[in-house]
């Protein structure tokens, strides 16, 4: 990675717990169902698909899932995770690269930014440079299939939830801001865990609204087919949404 990527890396490693803390993440994000979301989204537009991309892949936990069916490249901006998920899951093919200027010299079938990835390039530049990594990964009739935020999430006060980890359990302290004018939510977390230990993170996500995305991917030659919430069937009505779009050019 170039210096710039590396010191992107290093923001936002201090920013977020879980990149300081591989193994954390790869528990806490054991309950996510991002990879059946995926999987049945690609079912319906691109069932013939058997090459993917990961962009954004952490530590490989949904990657894992994933090969099973699909010959599968993962990239990650982070050493630390990629690290930890070549050496717990070394059947995977994990890398590391900028999702703003990674190119790997080829193209797939299915192309998936999954985990809020795309929340974290806040710049229009940087965004387009995003689309245009999609665009170089794609041939004609490739998938797009995007996890990101598409409306703030906001509270009037904080929030509490028990987390389990592997170092037991933890009361974590949410709360939220949003910056309407820069698009940015902030969630800020205050980590307790029952062994005494406390630590702090903020985590600034960009909220695209669902007809930037659609502008974003179709200057970069891709037609949005349906933007859908979590749940892959109703309308986008919270905060995280899934786009589904196909390479044209």
């Amino acid at each position: 990675m170039s210096n710039l990527d590396t010191m992107e890396a290093e923001r936002l490693q201090a920013s977020n717990l879980f990149y300081r803390d591989p193994a954390l993440y790869d528990s806490v994000q054991a309950d996510s169902d991002s990879t059946s979301i995926c999987q049945a989204l690609i079912d319906r537009y691109c069932p013939e698909a058997r090459t993917l991309l990961d962009f954004g892949c952490g530590t490989g936990r949904n990657l894992q899932l994933l090969a099973r069916r699909f010959d599968c490249i993962g990239i990650d901006l982070q050493p630390g995770l990629v690290d930890y998920g070549r050496h717990t899951r070394s059947e995977l093919d994990l890398r590391v690269g900028d999702i703003r200027t990674v190119r790997l010299g080829c193209t797939a079938d299915v192309l998936v930014c999954l985990g809020n990835s795309l929340a974290y390039v806040h710049e229009n530049a940087d965004l387009q440079a995003t689309f245009q990594t999609f665009a170089a990964h794609a041939h004609r009739h490739t998938l797009l299939v995007l996890c990101s935020p598409v409306a703030p999430i906001q509270s009037q006060s904080p929030q509490q939830a028990r987390v389990e980890t592997r170092f037991g359990p933890a009361t974590v302290t949410i709360g939220y801001e949003w910056d309407l004018r820069t698009q940015i939510n902030t969630m800020r977390r205050h980590w307790v865990f029952d062994s005494g230990e406390e630590c702090h993170d903020a985590i600034r996500r960009r909220v695209l609204g669902p007809r930037e995305l659609e502008l974003h991917a179709l200057l970069a030659g891709f037609e949005v087919f349906e933007i859908v919430n979590e749940t892959g069937a109703l309308p986008v009505l919270g905060p995280g949404a899934y786009t589904v779009a196909r390479y044209q050019e």
